[in-house]
């Protein structure tokens, strides 16, 4: 059964004559109980079709349902099973942790008492018990953000958005995060998570949906995508970058056909070669150059170049 189904939806921002398509028909599906990464660029429409989903936005056409639930047409009953936890923290920062916590059960409609217990167990479940009388201003960045998703489940949703959740943390408090995620999944909330993390998309979700300027360009599972895009990934390390690497990048290019992808921790090429041949002849064509190699390598890609090869931009994660 699908809990999230989405079919043509489309959006667009901006006047006439200076409109800007946020969504281009875009289709999706989360199956019940499953997490589904939404991968894209910055302005890809990730956060665009997560506040049509959530009833925060009317689409320009197209249709949303959430458990069956048309968004448009049902907003109040869509909002009483979902939980939201956007790319910005909502907590108050002037109250406590468990005074966040309270006030977002009121909101939902809880009693007091019911929202105390709540408030409570959450704590409990995001190692936030001894942080709860302090107010949230001091907590840390991963802290913060274990408490907005805390808010976000206070009412037992049955669908979950999480819209970047781990934007601006670092390592620790991402892993931190995430092992908060797999355990929501593990208990059978259906997730839709929004990323630029390449590795986020690739530890969480059992597929993966890829979008750029609204459309979707591809959809599997990890394994799946990187099998599309091709086997034969050639990996160079040049002797010399600094004096090299543009005719390195160039010869590359015009030997393969694709466009080559830098890494931007070092002066590393990567590159589709398809088959062992054809990367045989792509070193002939260095060697012949004048290129000198450190080392190469030809392998499976990683879901960084699967990304580069689809939108032809590199990935925001931090494992590039």
């Amino acid at each position: 059964m699908a809990a999230v189904e989405v079919r043509g939806l489309t959006k667009t921002f901006g006047s006439k004559g200076k409109q800007v398509r946020a969504l281009d028909a875009l289709d999706l599906e989360v199956s019940a109980g499953t997490v589904l990464g939404l991968l894209g660029p910055n302005g890809a429409g990730k956060t665009t079709a997560v506040r049509v989903l959530t009833t925060l936005l009317q689409p320009d056409a197209g249709e949303a349902r959430v458990l069956g639930h048309d968004v448009t047409a049902e907003p109040a009953l869509v909002r009483r099973l979902i939980g939201l936890s956007g790319q910005y923290s909502a907590v108050d920062e002037n109250l406590t942790g468990r005074e966040n916590l309270w006030m977002f059960g009121r909101l939902y409609g809880l009693d007091s008492k019911s929202s105390s217990a709540r408030a409570e167990e959450l704590l409990e479940m995001f190692d936030l018990t001894e942080a709860r009388d302090r107010v949230t201003k001091t907590y840390s960045g991963g802290m913060k953000r274990r408490l907005d998703l805390a808010g976000s489940l206070i009412a037992h949703p049955k669908v979950l958005f999480l819209d970047e959740p781990t934007t601006g943390l670092d390592p620790n408090a991402r892993q931190s995060v995430w092992r908060m995620i797999r355990g929501l999944a593990d208990s059978g909330v259906t997730i839709l998570l929004t990323t630029q993390y390449l590795e986020e998309a690739d530890q969480l979700a059992a597929r993966i949906a890829v979008i750029d300027h609204g459309k979707k360009i591809a959809e599997g599972t990890s394994r799946e995508l990187k099998a599309a895009t091709g086997s034969g990934f050639l990996h160079i390390a040049l002797a010399d970058p600094a004096a090299q690497i543009e005719q390195a990048a160039a010869i590359l290019e015009r030997q393969l056909g694709h466009a080559v992808q830098r890494s931007t921790e070092s002066a590393d090429l990567c590159i589709p070669a398809g088959t062992a041949k054809a990367a045989n002849e792509a070193l002939a064509a260095l060697i012949a150059g004048g290129i000198e190699l450190s080392d190469f390598s030809l392998g499976q890609p990683s879901l960084d170049e699967v990304f580069f090869a689809l939108t032809g931009r590199p990935g925001s994660g931090e494992s590039q």
